[in-house]
């Protein structure tokens, strides 16, 4: 059946009896690509139940129906599969992930800003997490800003009061520079901060968030955190 060229869209042919299933299927093409969003690209098994018009990015590795399918976009239609091949430079919006994927040809890049021919990429990508604050005069959040990220800046919010005894506010920073992202940061519920980094920062080793208390020390609280980061690969193994 005669395709177009970009979307493979199936074309009706003159004389062609049941017209209506080539348009459907051209339509239900179009519905999958534009603005096109898919429940998630780390699922390696077609999932048992997924609704008509769900789709997912195959990975590397899956099988059942998907075997054979890496890289394709995979959509649940009329009760069965449909594969659909992706043009470099189509992106996609990851559910699973919160953010965007981009074909560079070969694979599917999460987050990239930037991809050369050979596969090097640049990618940003804001980490977000929650810390439950502990007592005591200071904090080491759990989660790390990851080895090898370079830090375009911390931003935050109070989402539960900040208290302690005869605390007056509270610094964001890391270990040897415990107010590089802030200091005399409020303690109310919907306090913020957004402290870019005063000159390009990159963390070798994976590095938790320092919190310090001002004029005391803590004892309870939730602040959420994001960490706006810069990160780097290198080209595709040859």
């Amino acid at each position: 059946m005669p395709r177009t060229s970009e979307l493979s869209l199936p074309l009706v042919m003159p004389a062609q009896a049941q017209k209506h299933v080539t348009v459907n299927q051209a339509l239900a093409i179009l519905d999958t690509v534009t603005q096109l969003r898919v429940k998630d690209s780390l699922t390696t098994t077609p999932p048992p139940s997924a609704g008509d018009g769900d789709a997912f990015l195959v990975p590397a590795g899956a099988g059942g129906a998907w075997a054979g399918k890496a890289g394709m976009i995979a959509a649940w239609s009329n009760g069965g599969w449909s594969y659909l091949t992706p043009r470099p430079g189509w992106r996609a919006w990851d559910e699973r992930l919160a953010g965007w994927q981009m074909f560079d040809g070969s694979v599917w890049v999460p987050n990239a800003l930037a991809v050369s021919a050979g596969g090097a990429r640049l990618s940003a990508r804001v980490l977000e997490f929650d810390h439950e604050i502990a007592a005591g005069a200071t904090n080491l959040t759990t989660v790390r800003i990851p080895a090898g990220a370079q830090v375009v800046g911390l931003s935050g919010r109070v989402t539960s009061a900040v208290v302690g005894a005869g605390i007056t506010g509270w610094r964001a920073g890391v270990t040897g520079s415990d107010n590089r992202y802030g200091s005399g940061l409020g303690l109310t519920r919907n306090s913020y901060v957004a402290g870019l980094s005063g000159a390009p920062v990159t963390y070798y080793a994976a590095t938790p968030v320092l919190l310090s208390a001002e004029g005391g020390a803590f004892v309870s609280g939730t602040v959420r955190l994001a960490l706006h980061l810069l990160e780097i690969s290198p080209p595709r193994a040859v």
